[in-house]
């Protein structure tokens, strides 16, 4: 299989080599999305699309691949000493209107979220990422409609037979997938499904365990039926490389597409550590996906350090992350038919990470003031590199 070409340099280089500053011309499109909270989507035109500067990452990346961001609201941020940062923060909104081509509800579009009560669908603040999507020129992933974690309590503690709950796994797809039917890009249906052995979560996940594994191949079928033109993904974590795990899905996604199930991609989060080494095999793995004919994706890149007792990143720290940052758009750049690069947030103080690794942190491309890492240059060069802009004069010191 013929690879991309890719003129390399390293993540030190890329984090010097940069420029800030520069005019503004169009960010490359997306596909349109819903208005916001009057109901379902419209007749699903384009608007035109934001502009981004000649040193941001969507102009870098030159339409050569999407480069999304999750967008930050509910789950941990509720909690948090701080507004809502999707709606109260000025500058967030900016730069993720400026810097992106996609975006990926972080919470908003999840079970617990969406869910409040069985007979009752809170979907405003999905509303709201449509239109502001929309209003960007930006394209939707949707996240997540079949996982074991984050569903409400009626759901995970309710006494339904398997008829009901099939009946309320399916409503759910029907509407959600529906509502937005034509406007979203990419769905992860099938998401954290198989355990690092490579089994299937089985006490866990409430739909396999209380359905069997045929409900993965239903919620496929359900999804496309709701959204014909939508491209529907298997995902998890510590899937970058050829492993148990993703040779586990390797091989369920061989039998869904002999039985004719829709099932369009694989994705790999990429949550990784500097702790750990670096995940070899990406593009191996994500080819042998495109092989099969699906498309593939990197959804939620991250990359945390070790910070006990709240210590600041030190020098080698940021240059490994930028590395990491760098080998991973690098991989996603390189592997036939990976289709979008999603980072999992973009700036420190919106981090999911050290609410959820006590220690941990730093795991984002900007700092709490919006200034850009090492790994925010790491992620451009190789963006700019793969597109052919590294030459323009926006992108020099």
């Amino acid at each position: 299989m013929k690879r991309r070409q890719i003129l390399t340099v390293g993540a030190v280089t890329a984090a010097t080599s940069l420029a800030a500053g520069g005019a503004a011309s169009a960010a490359p499109p997306g596909n349109a999305g819903p208005p916001g909270n009057a109901g379902p989507p419209g007749n699903g035109e384009r608007t035109p699309p934001g502009l981004a500067k000649k040193d941001d990452l969507a102009w870098a990346a030159g339409g050569e691949i999407e480069i999304g961001s999750a967008v930050a609201g509910g789950g941990h941020h509720a909690s948090q000493p701080y507004p809502p940062p999707f709606t109260d923060d000025e500058t967030y909104r900016e730069l993720l209107g400026q810097e992106f081509t996609s975006l990926s509800a972080e919470n908003q579009m999840k079970w617990s979220f969406l869910r409040p009560e069985r007979d009752t669908y809170a979907f405003a603040a999905a509303d709201a990422i449509m239109d502001f999507a929309r209003r960007h020129g930006q394209v939707v992933r949707g996240h997540t409609l079949l996982w074991h974690s984050q569903n409400p309590a009626w759901l995970e503690e309710g006494e339904f037979g398997p008829e009901e709950l099939r009946t309320i796994l399916k409503d759910h797809i029907d509407t959600v997938v529906g509502r937005y039917a034509g406007h979203i890009q990419q769905w992860d249906v099938a998401n954290e499904i198989f355990t690092e052995d490579g089994a299937l979560r089985e006490s866990e996940n409430i739909w396999i365990r209380e359905l069997g594994p045929g409900i993965i191949a239903d919620a496929f079928r359900w999804a496309h039926a709701a959204d014909p033109q939508a491209r529907l993904y298997v995902n998890d974590y510590n899937v970058e490389g050829v492993n148990a795990k993703s040779d586990a899905y390797y091989a369920l996604v061989q039998d869904l597409l002999a039985d004719g199930v829709p099932v369009h991609g694989f994705s790999t989060q990429g949550h990784l550590s500097i702790r750990y080494g670096f995940p070899g095999g990406l593009v191996e793995n994500l080819e042998r996906f495109a092989d099969l004919g699906l498309e593939t994706a990197i959804t939620e890149l991250d990359v945390r350090m070790d910070l006990p007792d709240g210590a600041e990143p030190t020098e080698e720290q940021l240059a490994k992350q930028a590395d990491y940052y760098w080998r991973m758009t690098e991989g996603a750049l390189a592997a036939v038919g990976c289709t979008s690069l999603t980072l999992w947030g973009f700036v420190d103080t919106y981090s999911w990470v050290p609410v959820t690794f006590e220690g941990q942190g730093a795991a984002t491309v900007m700092w709490e003031d919006y200034t850009r890492k090492s790994a925010y240059y790491a992620v451009q060069d190789a963006l700019a590199q793969a597109s052919g802009r590294a030459g323009h004069p926006a992108l020099r010191r």
